[in-house]
């Protein structure tokens, strides 16, 4: 699956929920996920990784499109411009 399908496939899963929540309240639950992923780094199974991971990508992706910017835009930085 490419990045930009998975945004979409995000909205339209989540998107109206994830308007309504806010942005402020995705960018908390991002931090949390992020917790739970460095958690399954340390003391977690790669499948624990891999679920983590995932939820990553998704509270991310919804961000993104709660911001209106594409993943595939943002990542596009590193084939350009990497830091």
């Amino acid at each position: 699956m490419q990045i930009s399908e998975f945004q979409d496939l995000m909205e339209e899963l989540y998107g109206a929920a994830d308007r309504e929540r806010g942005i402020p309240a995705t960018m908390a639950w991002l931090c949390e996920e992020l917790g739970e992923l460095a958690q399954s780094v340390r003391k977690g199974t790669p499948e624990d990784q891999r679920h983590e991971l995932g939820d990553v990508l998704a509270w991310l992706a919804s961000l993104a499109n709660q911001l209106d910017i594409s993943l595939d835009d943002a990542a596009q930085r590193y084939v350009t411009d990497p830091p």
